[in-house]
């Protein structure tokens, strides 16, 4: 079981480059946490999904922390990686987002892997379900994904982007990506393609936090959906982004997976703003003094 971190984001909304910035008591950042937990659930190999240019300050953070505990591969995002005839506007900065960055590591991972964002702390339970799945689950359209309550996965200190999740006997229907804020004492969604319909979410709804489980068939449907979606985008490509839960959605419609929702109890934290920062480093605090972490991880 592979883990694939998504690090290539810019952080505009933190800041700077937050997957690096420390957390932990002896300078720990988010992902170590999460590939801690996912070595803890079984894992045997984590890839990272990084820009060329950031590969030296990776391999002296991360890289030499935790390359003697699991097998660790690198990819590079790269705004240029574009199907045969598109021509990259000189305007466009950002990458071409998550569907793109997983394409990036196609030629490392031929096994079943799990999804997720660089700065974002997800918990344990989570890689346990995901592995417990695919340990029982070898069909190639049989993709899975972490559902979260939202009450769990909310900040104080703004807006956060959210999946929305519909299921039907315990597998995913559809996924609504909305901006999600507290108002008033609700939760009210703002779907990103619908602005004018804003809708009331409950507070034990559960959302896509991008933790997402694939088999390796996975990038086949990439690779295809690709060319289509550059066809489409022909005359928006400074601004268009290729995102996963998009594409998963797609592939349900078109019934060639099923995705499971697997739901977890656990306690979404990020840094999304930088006043999230001093909260996530009390919760990482907490949890050391309750046992589930070691003061100094990776001793």
């Amino acid at each position: 079981m592979t883990l694939l971190i998504m690090a290539a984001g810019m952080g505009s909304r933190f800041g700077g480059l937050k997957q690096v910035e420390p957390v932990g008591p002896n300078g720990e950042f988010i992902l170590d946490y999460s590939v801690y937990d996912a070595i803890r659930a079984g894992y045997d190999k984590v890839v990272f999904i990084i820009k060329e240019e950031n590969y030296d300050l990776f391999r002296d953070t991360v890289g030499k922390r935790i390359e003697s505990k699991i097998k660790v591969e690198y990819v590079f995002q790269d705004i240029n990686d574009v199907p045969d005839g598109v021509k990259v506007p000189e305007s466009r900065i950002k990458p071409w987002g998550t569907s793109h960055a997983i394409l990036a590591a196609k030629n490392v991972i031929n096994e079943p892997f799990t999804v997720i964002n660089a700065d974002d702390f997800y918990g344990l339970d989570p890689y346990v379900k995901v592995k417990n799945f695919f340990d029982s689950n070898r069909k190639d359209n049989e993709f899975c994904m972490v559902g979260y309550i939202v009450k769990n996965t909310m900040t104080e200190n703004g807006s956060v982007k959210r999946g929305i999740c519909y299921q039907k006997d315990g597998y995913l229907t559809k996924l609504i990506e909305s901006s999600i804020e507290k108002v008033d004492g609700k939760i009210i969604a703002t779907p990103l393609e619908d602005e004018n319909n804003s809708f009331e979410v409950g507070e034990n709804d559960l959302v896509s936090m991008n933790l997402w489980g694939f088999s390796p068939s996975l990038f086949n449907m990439l690779e295809e959906e690709m060319v289509e979606f550059f066809e489409k985008n022909k005359n928006n490509l400074d601004k268009c982004e290729f995102f996963i839960p998009m594409s998963v959605f797609k592939y349900i419609n078109e019934e060639k997976v099923t995705v499971k929702v697997l739901d977890t109890t656990e306690k979404w934290y990020g840094v999304t703003y930088k006043e999230d920062k001093q909260d996530l480093v009390n919760a990482i605090q907490k949890m050391i003094d309750e046992g589930k972490y070691s003061k100094d991880l990776w001793a």
